[in-house]
């Protein structure tokens, strides 16, 4: 698929970075903000969809107490790990 052109303005430092950086790794400075926003765009999508899924989790009203996630977390690594801990706060929608 063909590129689309897209101007932007940038501040002078940033800009002076972005072409300083473009030469460094042999690269155009639109190349890099490709990237940039490449990376930009995958990030921002994985943390939507972590925070959609944990919304969901949350719907069903099942939580683990800080009490036993803090006693399951001080356990590990010792002689005397504790299982992971399950649900143990339960909660009906609209309470």
């Amino acid at each position: 698929m063909p590129s689309a052109r897209f101007t932007l303005r940038l501040e002078p430092d940033l800009k002076n970075w972005l072409e300083d950086e473009a030469r460094r790794q042999d690269r155009s400075a639109g190349f890099l903000a490709n990237k940039a926003i490449e990376s930009l765009r995958h990030d921002t999508e994985a943390k939507r969809r972590a925070i959609e899924a944990a919304m969901e989790e949350a719907e069903k009203g099942e939580f683990i107490s800080e009490k036993a996630m803090t006693a399951w977390f001080l356990s590990l690594g010792t002689d005397n790990e504790l299982p992971e801990p399950g649900p143990d706060v339960f909660v009906r929608a609209g309470e």
